[in-house]
Order: C-alpha cells, then structure tokens, then sequence
C-alpha cells in the first residue's frame, strides 16, 4: 500500500512543486500503535523547489499540504516536511 501512496505523492508533489529533488520516507512503521496510524501513514517529505523562494516555513508548508489533499483524507494521516529554496540546500 504505501509503494501506491508514495507514487501519488510523488505525482501530485512535482505536477504541483516541480521539485529539483524530492525524497519521500515511509515511517509508518515507526508510528505502529499510535492511535492516528490505522486511519493512514505516516511520511517524511524532503523537497528543494523553486516554488518555495521568498516564502516562510508556514507558506511552504500549506503548499505541500494543498498538493496531497486528496491523500490526506485517510491515505495519508500525518507528514514531516522539509522545504527548501535550491540555494538553501548548500
């Protein structure tokens, strides 16, 4: 299951970000027994993109939220995001 999520976060991350790089980590196992992790997984968002120049960490954020939407309603239920301009990266 979480092979078919990260393949439509990959998806819906680039069509909406166009990421240099894009990372995606699967932690569920980690969360196993946390009372939110039947409802969906639990990932780790690593994205440099160009979209994210001149915003702030909470701009950032609500852009890669407003990208998976759609899986946030039971496929996805919680994401660690890391968002960085590509000059940030260094």
């Amino acid at each position: 299951m979480s092979e078919t999520v990260i393949t439509q976060m990959r998806t819906a991350l680039q069509a909406a970000l166009a990421p240099a790089s894009l990372e995606i980590i699967d932690d569920s196992a980690r969360h196993a027994g946390h009372a939110g992790a039947a409802s969906g997984g639990h990932f780790r968002v690593v994205l440099v993109a160009e979209a994210f120049r001149g915003r702030s960490a909470l701009e950032r954020h609500r852009l890669v939220y407003a990208a998976v939407a759609p899986l946030m309603a039971g496929r996805v239920h919680a994401l660690n995001i890391t968002a960085r301009t590509p000059d940030e990266t260094n």
